[in-house]
């Protein structure tokens, strides 16, 4: 196939929320994902709300990982400082590969939007058993630069120069 005709590939992709306190009423950085994804041509194939717990997130996350039908995990929430905030404790060990250029971009944007707020921030990205999983903060501004400014362009086959979409084939059979 020509390089100029690189067709989009639509990703099966679940989401997950990490709070204590959102609901499906009130989860509107769960509710951004899932229409950016969708208005991409992205297929939504589960979407949970979790307490911060342990081990309810690994089981969730290991269940979608399991799953032939997840192609990308997005996680909202959980990546702060405070006790509750365990997603890179919960998820970063369960990574094969992990892609340091996503948490570090993501600050690097996230600076011009709130200083050096963005240092509070531990969003990070891997490769877990050939399934891409990206974990964003919690805030909805925070979910619309990632989603908006790294997430979508890489998971969109046809950007240029590459991207993670063609890259999935070889990283789930190597």
């Amino acid at each position: 196939m020509s390089k100029a005709t690189r067709p989009f590939t639509p990703l099966n992709v679940a989401i997950m929320t990490a709070s204590d306190t959102r609901t499906f009423d009130n989860d509107t950085s769960g509710d951004l994902i899932q229409e950016r994804l969708e208005s991409a041509g992205h297929k939504v194939v589960e979407r949970k709300i979790l307490a911060d717990d342990i081990d309810d997130v690994r089981g969730l996350i290991t269940r979608w990982v399991e799953e032939t039908n997840v192609d990308t995990i997005i996680t909202t929430g959980g990546t702060g400082l405070t006790q509750r905030d365990i997603l890179p404790e919960v998820v970063e060990p369960m990574f094969t590969k992990t892609i340091p250029g996503f948490g570090e971009l993501f600050r690097m944007l996230s600076y011009d939007d709130i200083g050096t707020s963005t240092i509070e921030s531990r969003a990070l990205a891997g490769v877990a058993d050939g399934t891409l999983v990206f974990c964003l903060p919690g805030s909805t501004g925070a979910c619309k630069l990632g989603m908006d400014r790294i997430i979508l362009p890489q998971i969109d086959a046809t950007t240029r120069p590459c991207n993670l979409v063609a890259l999935l084939p070889r990283i789930r059979h190597e």
